[in-house]
């Protein structure tokens, strides 16, 4: 019987309070986060990690002391696991996580899937927009790893998926049931729907011709396209950028900024985290509680999150056909499952070249 590995990577979070600044070291320790030599980057992932772990330790309380990423990730593996097994019935299929930032991490997990002896490998990152600071990272880590551990299973790579249907589909059904929970909430208030992604500094997008803003606006305009096919038309949204930290030139509009004007324009709004297929606490705490207070005190009086996918069936049963058409196609197809390119021409950074 043949043997097919799936294996799924995320950013990860610390597991306890005092993983916290272990976990924003190896962050910051990432050449595509600061792009700098190593000389220069470990003491500077030391400092910022230091000063930052008392705030990020005061985030993580608010949801339990430690990320829920890890548990969810798992989940999503295992739904994964069954939908795929009723797909290749003649295979033996294994889901594995991987982390990033904190455990279990790509030494671990590599060695897990050359122990399990693939015939095939797919890596399937969670982030639905590919970035050189998440996927891209990602898969250099991985393939330094197998290489050193001497993985040579043939792996082939998902390296995004932000208009793929099953995708889209789920966060069309979580919009419109938002969407009907704020109009009940609003009594008639008009309504504004902000697709909230993670933001990146400026000068990584334009050093690095980055594609992922790019990939964000694409699939809200097909998350709204979808919704006018289900019968809730979108009349007032736009994308915007939660998470901004530091001095540095950020891409926007933020979504702090955003709910001050929803405040000024007198509407509703629902949120939903394009970025995160994970609650995390980017969505339970930023966007629940950092951004729910910002709201009220900026006077909008109907403020409704969007959740993020999870397990939701038509979001599992997409990554199950993504995972079946990346093993079946070709290379002349992007990696994104689509016949053509669809990066702009200038994000050398996209893989499909």
């Amino acid at each position: 019987m043949k043997r097919l590995a799936i294996v799924l990577y995320n950013l990860g979070g610390p597991d306890c309070l005092e993983a916290v600044e272990p976990f924003l070291y190896n962050l910051f320790m990432d050449r595509a986060i600061i792009d700098q030599p190593l000389v220069v980057r470990w003491p500077l992932a030391k400092l910022i990690s230091k000063r930052r772990a008392p705030f990020a330790r005061d985030i993580y309380n608010h949801i339990g002391g430690k990320s829920p990423l890890l548990e969810l990730t798992q989940a999503q593996a295992d739904a994964l696991q069954v939908s795929l097994e009723k797909k290749y019935r003649d295979t033996e299929v294994k889901c594995f996580i991987c982390m990033r930032y904190w455990h279990p991490m790509s030494p671990e997990v590599a060695q897990k899937v050359k122990d399990f002896g693939p015939d095939q490998v797919v890596m399937l990152p969670l982030y639905p927009q590919f970035s050189t600071t998440t996927t891209g990272s990602s898969f250099d880590d991985w393939d330094a790893t197998a290489a050193r551990i001497g993985l040579t299973a043939p792996t082939k790579r998902i390296c995004c998926f932000p208009v793929d249907p099953g995708f889209i589909s789920a966060q069309a059904q979580l919009l419109k049931s938002s969407i009907d929970q704020a109009r009940a909430e609003a009594d008639g208030q008009p309504l504004r729907i902000l697709f909230s992604a993670h933001g990146l500094p400026k000068k990584i997008i334009e050093k690095k011709s980055d594609p992922y803003p790019d990939q964000v606006q694409k699939g809200a305009a097909v998350i709204a396209a979808e919704m006018i096919k289900i019968g809730t038309k979108l009349e007032d949204w736009l994308v915007s950028y939660q998470s901004r930290v530091g001095p540095m030139e950020w891409i926007g509009p933020s979504t702090e900024d955003e709910i001050k004007r929803a405040g000024q324009d007198g509407v509703a709004l629902v949120i939903l985290p394009i970025a995160f297929v994970s609650e995390h606490s980017e969505t339970l705490v930023e966007l629940d509680i950092e951004y729910k207070l910002l709201a009220d005190q900026a006077g909008v009086t109907t403020y409704v999150r969007v959740p993020a996918l999870g397990t939701t069936p038509s979001f599992i049963d997409g990554l199950a056909s993504l995972v079946q058409r990346t093993i079946a196609q070709n290379k002349n197809l992007c990696p994104a499952g689509e016949k053509s390119r669809i990066c702009p021409n200038m994000a050398s950074a996209c893989s499909h070249q």
